[in-house]
């Protein structure tokens, strides 16, 4: 509980401040355990998502590869719902089928990367994660999954979406900064 405090203070400090996580991955954990292990996964999707999208004009946002494909940002909808689910895991917190307002690019970019982050932090002080299930609210009974359906299922699903917006800025003629190292998680000098 102390950790998701000191969390959302830093959060709400720096929506104050408009700073963003992720332009660099922080520092790994000293120890390797399973909360670390997911942290630094997170971490690493941050890290990815936050220069996938830094820089994304309207043009590249409205790309869409084919006519049935989503677009950039509507690929961006679906990342922005993918935090949510592994927020809410965090969170101990069902994930509900709600309507959500619409959001400008940069509060989407700005809400997905705070919802990593706060999950990240949670995370990151456990050592067993079987508490930390993946719930949706259904009409008659809830669905309820281990974690491990968390990292293959949401985690893994927004890496790969972030891959997708990467190669539709590319396709739009705006190319990922070539500084970006995601072996190192910062930027190359």
């Amino acid at each position: 509980m102390i950790t998701f405090l000191m969390t959302l203070i830093h959060t709400m400090n720096a929506q104050q401040n408009h700073d963003l996580p992720y332009a660099e991955i922080p520092d790994p954990p000293a120890e390797y355990t399973a909360g670390a292990a997911v942290s630094r996964m997170i971490d690493g999707l941050g890290f990815r998502y936050y220069w996938a999208t830094e820089g994304l004009r309207a043009e590249d946002l409205e790309y869409r590869p084919s006519e049935g494909a989503r677009s950039s940002d509507e690929t961006l909808d679906h990342i922005l719902g993918l935090s949510r689910v592994i927020l809410n895991s965090a969170v101990k917190q069902v994930n509900e089928n709600k309507d959500e307002p619409a959001l400008s690019f940069e509060q989407k970019r700005e809400q997905t990367l705070k919802n990593l982050e706060i999950a990240s932090s949670i995370l990151r002080a456990e050592s067993d994660l079987s508490d930390f299930k993946v719930i949706f609210k259904g009409e008659e009974k809830n669905s309820e999954y281990p974690f491990w359906n968390q990292i293959n299922g949401p985690i893994a699903d927004a890496l790969w979406h972030c891959g997708q917006v990467v190669s539709m800025r590319r396709a739009s003629g705006n190319p990922f900064n070539s500084k970006v190292s995601v072996f190192m998680g910062k930027l190359r000098d």
